[in-house]
C-alpha cells in the first residue's frame, strides 16, 4: 500500500512541478525509463511467482537502470551513443515481453 501511495505521490509532484531534464542527461533517460520498466516486470512476474524479495527489487532496479546508463555515456564517449543505446533498449526489450508473456501465462493459465 505504501508503494501504492509513493506511486501517486510521485505522479502528482510531477504533473504539479513539471520537472525539466538538463539537455545533457536527455540521452539517458528513456534508457532509465527503459532498465526501470525491465525491473518493474521483472519484480511483477517474481511475486507472481511467489519469489519476491523487496531487496534483490531495489539491487536489481538501481543496478539495471545505472549499468544502462553508463553503457549509454560509454557509447558516447566512443562516438557510437546511438547504436549502444538501440541495443540496450533491444535487450531489456526483450526482457520486458519475456517478463510479460510470463505475467500473462500466470494471469490467465495460458
Amino acid at each position: 500500500m505504501i508503494a501504492v501511495v509513493g506511486l501517486m505521490v510521485g505522479v502528482v509532484a510531477g504533473l504539479v512541478l513539471q520537472p525539466t531534464v538538463p539537455v545533457a542527461l536527455q540521452p539517458y533517460l528513456p534508457i532509465a525509463v527503459v532498465a526501470a520498466l525491465d525491473a518493474l516486470f521483472g519484480g511483477l512476474r517474481a511475486k507472481l511467482d511467489g519469489l519476491f524479495d523487496d531487496k534483490v527489487f531495489l539491487v536489481s532496479f538501481l543496478s539495471n537502470v545505472l549499468v544502462a546508463a553508463f553503457i549509454v555515456f560509454l557509447g558516447d564517449q566512443l562516438g557510437v551513443g546511438s547504436q549502444l543505446s538501440t541495443a540496450v533498449v533491444v535487450v531489456l526489450g526483450i526482457r520486458i515481453f519475456s517478463n510479460a508473456a510470463a505475467i500473462r501465462r500466470h494471469l490467465f493459465k495460458a
